[in-house]
């Protein structure tokens, strides 16, 4: 089998994961919970910012191993701001059309109970590892539910595969690429500096690795939307057209195939739901594993903190970049890549909009990195016993070499696999638990309603 071949039948594979099953199963779940867990997403929403910017949630020390519910907030939003929000969004506008905006909106606010959920249950079920520390995320929770002797462990082998490859050779690409067109250096250079500044924060353990995140965290996020609001202002006059012509493309109907609904519709859908979930990880479990070592005595006050996360990775990041888009028209260019994205900022910035992409491009992808460094270190963790975490090191640091050097391509499509599987498996875990997690929820609300 030829290199094409072998990128076609894993495109075509991730189009039939990503076909209608899916996104009807993953939309249903995220209504069901609404409905469970009483519209938590929309009555906690301000709330969710309120318990996160608590002094003593951001100032608390964390213990040795531990982080705080602050630094869980950080680092499961780093996760999820790579490039694949930057470039993502372009595919998923030249792929979906305009239509994939409103998706990506409307089905935000529900997708938040998922995100809920499994940060609850990564929080409420844990398990105690060596030195008295506790450990939670889908491949402990999974362990509770029918099939628990193997699904934890299929959990935690995709999940390292994902930390390998999108949260690792993906992004050290972009960045690669970016550097190795603003400045003079070779790739060869270039990869080496990567592969040896990983190798510094690996060594260091998890608190590096966190530490490290949360200087980087804010830097990215606040140049993203000092930018894209410049932008967006530029293009004032076009921003209502934008959202009419986003909802008009989300329903149009276009008979193929005798599908008994628009096929205009369900790549709207399609692409809308896989790159926004590929960009806020919702659903796939990845900010349960954070949250899960925090050693919170709340498991509803972790969720609805972690409602924040979600809340700028898709409407602040996902949603304001096919908005741009659209407002400024790159939606028509011909490209499907982040090259799309360069030409919208630069109706705004003209040549310059170029760097600034690069360079956000740089940040988000340095960010993501080493979230997932962490993310990775967990599932290693577990598969492992906790044994060999210098290799795991030394692995992700070569991943990052990997990803600096050679063609990704056939990876992108591959990235629809891997999330499709680790959504059907941790979906499956979160609505076994859903009663046990609703009782929780309803428990909180007694209380809340007497405190208040």
């Amino acid at each position: 089998m030829t290199y094409v071949e072998l990128d076609e039948l894993i495109k075509n594979l991730g189009g039939f994961l990503w076909g209608w099953p899916l996104i009807i199963s993953i939309m249903g779940v995220s209504f069901i919970m609404t409905f469970a867990f009483g519209g938590i997403q929309f009555r906690y929403f301000m709330r969710s910012w309120q318990y996160l910017l608590k002094a003593e949630s951001a100032q608390a020390e964390a213990r040795e191993n531990y982080i705080t519910p602050f630094q869980a907030f950080i680092n499961a939003l780093s996760a999820s701001l790579g490039n694949g929000s930057l470039a993502g969004m372009a595919t998923a506008m030249y792929s979906g059309g305009p239509g994939a905006g409103f998706w990506i909106f409307f089905l935000g606010f529900f997708l938040m109970a998922i995100r809920f959920a499994e940060v609850y249950a990564s929080t409420a079920f844990t398990e105690k590892q060596a030195g008295g520390l506790m450990r939670g995320g889908p491949m402990v929770y999974l362990a509770r539910v029918p099939g628990g002797s193997w699904l934890p462990y299929f959990y935690a082998f995709f999940c390292l595969m994902l930390t390998f490859v999108t949260g690792n050779a993906m992004q050290c690409n972009s960045i690669a690429l970016g550097l190795e067109k603003m400045t003079a250096w070779n790739i060869y250079a270039i990869a080496a500096v990567m592969f040896l500044f990983l190798l510094y924060i690996m060594v260091g353990g998890a608190q590096r690795i966190i530490k490290v995140s949360d200087a980087i965290t804010p830097i990215k996020v606040g140049l993203f939307f000092v930018a894209t609001l410049l932008v967006l202002f530029t293009n004032i006059n076009s921003l209502w057209g934008a959202l009419v012509i986003m909802t008009q493309h989300a329903f149009t109907l276009h008979a193929a195939r005798g599908a008994l609904i628009g096929y205009t519709m369900q790549s709207a859908l399609r692409f809308g739901l896989a790159r926004s979930i590929n960009a806020t990880e919702v659903g796939v479990g990845t900010s349960g594993i954070i949250f899960g070592t925090t050693g919170t005595s709340s498991p509803v006050r972790s969720g609805i903190i972690s409602l924040a996360t979600t809340s700028i990775s898709n409407f602040g990041v996902c949603f304001l970049l096919m908005w741009l888009f659209v407002a400024t028209g790159a939606w028509q260019s011909e490209f499907g890549d982040i090259r799309m994205t360069i030409q919208a900022y630069e109706t705004t910035f003209g040549s310059f909009g170029g760097w600034i992409v690069n360079i956000l491009a740089m940040m988000f992808g340095i960010g993501c990195v080493i979230a997932y460094a962490y993310i990775g270190r967990q599932c290693w963790s577990f598969l492992t016993g906790g044994k060999y975490l210098f290799w795991y090191s030394l692995i992700f640091c070569f991943m990052a070499l990997f990803g600096a050097l050679v063609e990704v391509r056939i990876l992108w499509n591959a990235i629809d696999v891997v999330n499709a599987a680790l959504i059907i498996s941790n979906l499956y875990g979160l609505m076994w638990l859903m009663p046990e997690i609703q009782k929780g929820v309803r428990a909180f609300y007694v209380h809340d309603r007497k405190r208040n």
